[in-house]
């Protein structure tokens, strides 16, 4: 009888070829899921906190990769802190772009001020972690919302006047840059008028 060899599977490879998972985006789903049942529930005792885990537990195995990818954990600690470190500038900024539309809208030549257009840009960041917390932060900072992000990294913002469209990209990218650790990548501004 002829047997046919057996070839040994290729390291990081498990059972029939399929690549080893890394269990950081599984633990990271379960665990935002089941801060978010515990919030959402309400209900502290044994019956409601197992079917909690389990609930939790199933929809992290099947969707956790929906959420998190491998490399959103690369460097996660130096990321954390560089993201705590930017928060404070952020919550300035808010701070600020709040006066600014108080004063917008209390201004007795407010319909002449007020002058909304659509600026575009590209980005230099890289990922989609910092890309989407440079649109969360665009958007989280008054009289800015970000309306698109192509997967180049072409931003469409929609801003209420030319003072809160001239600061983008800017400073916010800069910042979030460090904060994730990319190096400065020449960036390319379409045209901050809104045309293309």
């Amino acid at each position: 009888m002829n047997s046919m060899p057996v070839k040994p599977s290729p390291p990081g490879k498990i059972g029939r070829g399929s690549p080893k998972k890394s269990p950081l985006p599984f633990l990271a789903s379960f665990v935002l899921l089941f801060l978010l049942w515990v919030v959402l529930s309400g209900r502290f005792d044994a019956f409601h906190i197992i079917l909690g885990l389990i609930s939790c537990a199933l929809v992290a195995h099947f969707s956790s990769d929906l959420l998190f990818s491998p490399e959103d954990f690369q460097g996660m600690p130096r990321k954390a802190v560089g993201f705590l470190a930017y928060l404070p500038w952020l919550l300035y900024q808010i701070f600020l772009a709040n006066l600014h539309l108080l004063r917008l809208s209390f201004h007795p030549r407010m319909k002449y001020l007020i002058d909304p257009y659509i600026v575009r840009f590209r980005t230099r960041l890289r990922g989609d972690m910092a890309r989407i917390t440079f649109a969360n932060s665009i958007t989280l900072t008054p009289g800015t919302i970000t309306i698109s992000i192509s997967l180049d990294g072409d931003f469409k913002v929609h801003a209420i006047d030319r003072k809160c469209g001239e600061a983008l990209p800017g400073e916010m990218e800069e910042r979030i840059a460090r904060a994730f650790g990319q190096m400065a990548v020449e960036g390319a501004a379409l045209n901050r008028n809104g045309k293309r």
